[in-house]
């Protein structure tokens, strides 16, 4: 469905929006791990017109990721393991932030690391790099030091992780919260006490696939994260759980392909949205979102997009 209610004469709704200070002409952002670093679609999609890009998942040290095949599609999404390739600190700061630094588009650094030290220090030597708006904290990855256990699984370790990131950083710290937990508004309780300035869920859904001709998994991981529109469902029930747990923004992710997904993730509460998997399978969806749900606010009479956020009728 394509919202086409024609614009009343002088209409044009406000769709720009402040999260903890970060200013976006829109809600719209591309999510981290499928726009890479912005160079990727640079030729295929205007990065001006985004309300914000969340870069590709940055640690200390470059990362080469998992073993292929790290990829396979599955009914409506796909199951990946890439393992967190990236290019490392260093590269980032030296090589994709003066590319990002052309766009008036606020450009929001994922991070992550294996201890809170390094969370620690990739805040730190990040702050006072020009370019970069806000930080994404990434707690869906292993604690090596505690046995691999997830930060994100755990409200003590989730709180160390944003206390110590933001003892580090000056710039507004979004939280990015696993699914994979038994009560995702412990976790957000926990992020938000610690400091969060926003938090964005959710991560991918620990999945895997097998070939039964070889019996073999489809993964060379074994194990990878879910995503696309079967987890739009479940993203959507958290997103609401924990914006009814928290007074922070919170910033939806899961499934989005369309404007009405986007819309739905809005009306059940969230502040702005992240499209993910929808980049790969069109490049151009965050540009066609951001039309739709303008088009949906003029057709609706809505003056501003903040007006629809948290607009959901619970009978």
């Amino acid at each position: 469905m394509t919202y086409e209610g024609p614009k009343s004469p002088g209409h044009s709704p406000r769709m720009s929006i402040d999260i903890a200070g970060i200013k976006l002409k829109n809600p719209v952002m591309a999510a981290s791990g499928t726009f890479g670093y912005g160079e990727e679609f640079v030729r295929i999609v205007d990065l001006n017109r985004l309300g914000g890009i969340i870069t590709k998942g940055i640690s200390i040290k470059p990362m080469e990721g998992n073993s292929p095949p790290r990829i396979v599609e599955t009914a409506s999404g796909m199951i990946n393991s890439i393992g967190l390739q990236n290019v490392g600190l260093q590269a980032f700061i030296r090589d994709k932030v003066p590319f990002l630094r052309q766009f008036k588009t606020p450009v929001i650094a994922s991070i992550f690391g294996g201890t809170a030290g390094e969370f620690r220090e990739l805040a730190k030597r990040l702050d006072d790099v020009p370019g970069i708006a806000g930080l994404e904290v990434n707690i869906s990855c292993p604690n090596v030091a505690k046995g691999g256990v997830l930060f994100g699984a755990d409200p003590k370790m989730a709180h160390l992780v944003v206390r110590t990131v933001k003892r580090s950083a000056h710039r507004p710290i979004i939280v990015k919260l696993s699914p994979n937990v038994t009560d995702i508004t412990l976790i957000a309780k926990a992020v938000e006490e610690a400091g969060a300035d926003g938090i964005s869920l959710i991560n991918t859904l620990m999945a895997m696939a097998v070939d039964p001709q070889s019996r073999r998994p489809l993964l060379d991981n074994i194990i990878g994260g879910l995503s696309g529109p079967a987890i739009k469902p479940v993203a959507l029930r958290l997103v609401w759980e924990a914006v009814n747990a928290v007074q922070i923004p919170v910033i939806g992710i899961g499934g989005i392909m369309t404007p009405e997904d986007a819309l739905e993730f809005i009306i059940a509460g969230a502040c702005a949205v992240q499209v993910g998997t929808a980049n790969f399978v069109n490049p151009n969806a965050c540009v066609e979102i951001i039309d739709g749900i303008e088009a949906y606010l003029v057709k609706n009479g809505f003056q501003h997009i903040n007006e629809l956020v948290g607009s959901l009728r619970i009978p």
